[in-house]
């Protein structure tokens, strides 16, 4: 190359090496802070947060619960309960209670003259028809059955039974509070059964 040549192409050389280098995708500019993203062309939208599924029907209703009716006979109830029912007749009387881990959230099962016609109820994980609970205050039982619910004292402590008629069939739930008046355990049942104040005993 000729002297004039290079002297031509200096001045060109010197500006290319004073120029910046160009900033790589995603390098910080001296208006982005380092470290901080650049605002995206469009905004982020707002993500619901997830949600429980919505539950379905209770298993408990004014007609027998899960896939148990009243008036189904023991030997027919025992089949048709997805697990195993513990205890046996031998009594014109006496009650059936699921086996498993937790016995204590499943129904105690009556049966009277071999046929079943009321479960009781202690756990407050379980819905009563109407969405009454265990823990409940009788005010709050008032809101969800209105005037249907019928008082009376309790007959061994200071509290009340909350009587409720099913409006479409012959169940009926019963609802036991103590001196608080918050409900420490329900029953659903054919009368006269429901209204047995001690069991089978």
């Amino acid at each position: 190359m000729g002297r004039n040549a290079t002297l031509y192409l200096l001045p060109l050389l010197l500006a290319a090496c004073t120029q910046a280098p160009p900033d790589p995708a995603g390098a910080a500019s001296p208006a982005q802070p380092a470290g901080q993203q650049p605002p995206l062309d469009q905004p982020e939208q707002d993500v619901p947060p997830a949600t429980a599924p919505t539950p379905g029907p209770g298993l408990a209703r004014f007609d027998g619960y899960a896939g148990l009716r009243f008036g189904m006979e023991e030997a027919e109830a025992r089949s048709a309960w997805d697990g195993t029912l513990e205890g046996g007749p031998g009594k014109e009387c006496h009650y059936l209670r699921p086996g498993g881990d937790a016995p204590s959230q499943s129904p105690m099962l009556m049966f009277e003259d071999g046929r079943l016609v009321r479960y009781d109820v202690h756990a407050a994980d379980v819905a009563a028809p109407g969405g009454g609970r265990v823990g409940m205050d009788a005010a709050a039982i008032g809101g969800l059955y209105g005037d249907r619910v019928v008082a009376g004292p309790h007959k061994y402590t200071d509290g009340q039974y909350l009587r409720i008629e099913d409006t479409d069939g012959d169940g009926v739930l019963v609802f036991e509070t103590d001196a608080e008046g918050r409900v420490t355990e329900w029953r659903v049942g054919l009368v006269p059964q429901a209204d047995y104040v001690e069991g089978c005993s």
